[in-house]
């Protein structure tokens, strides 16, 4: 794993990567279903949907009972009772993944750069952060809609290695899913994988990455190794 010598910053997705938010979005999806006179769904059909921005959650979480053209007709009366319940809840029922604050504290302790890259929107993420104590680790933090597109468009990564003015080769991406792994391969970046996120119902075993790794403390020590041995 050769590719990791060079490393000199990681860009982190935060769904599934360093919290566990399906609790958040169980609350919010089903206030906003009952909004629209719909009755509740579970946490594990959430997870298969999450990853994807915003839109994509809320046009699959519909999909389950309603037609396209019902989706279309509802579509802005749910997006706005969605946000409006999310950001009213965000982060209280989400939690950290085991290591991620050592792993975050190891990665800075080995002078590398941080970024956060997530499909989720600017307006929730940046709240979201900042309550869990994951603010200070990040120079650079990027939604879903803070550019034009989002991962697994490699647009966002690129952005970060521009940012840091570093090549993609020296910039590591750690995330949970196939939309993670698709966004560095298009960069250039290597990729790390962790397994224990949603990846859309897929295993990441099936996903196209540099590694897998247990937790972002596991991360931190695979980087310094192939540091201390180039």
């Amino acid at each position: 794993m050769s590719v990791l010598a060079g490393v000199r910053a990681a860009i982190i997705d935060l769904d599934g990567t360093m919290l566990d938010t399906i609790p958040d979005f169980h609350v919010a999806i089903n206030g906003m279903r009952a909004e629209l006179g719909l009755g509740p769904i579970t946490q594990e059909q959430i997870a298969l949907m999450v990853g994807k921005g915003s839109e994509n959650l809320i046009r699959s979480v519909l999909a389950l009972d309603w037609d396209e053209s019902r989706i279309e007709a509802a579509f802005a009366q749910a997006m706005d009772a969605y946000q409006r319940h999310y950001l009213s809840i965000n982060g209280n029922y989400s939690t950290l993944f085991p290591q991620v604050i050592e792993g975050l504290s190891a990665m800075k302790a080995q002078g590398l750069r941080l970024a956060c890259v997530t499909n989720k929107p600017i307006s929730f993420t940046t709240p979201l952060l900042k309550l869990k104590g994951l603010s200070e680790f990040f120079e650079v933090v990027y939604g879903g809609d803070s550019l034009p597109r989002k991962k697994p468009d490699p647009l966002p990564l690129q952005t970060v290695c521009a940012d840091f003015d570093l090549p993609p080769s020296q910039v590591v991406a750690i995330g949970d899913s196939s939309n993670d792994a698709q966004a560095a391969r298009a960069a250039g970046c290597p990729v790390l994988t962790v397994p224990y996120g949603y990846n859309h119902g897929e295993s990441i075993h099936e996903t196209d990455s540099d590694g897998i790794v247990g937790t972002l403390l596991e991360a931190a020590s695979l980087i310094r190794s192939h540091h201390t041995n180039s």
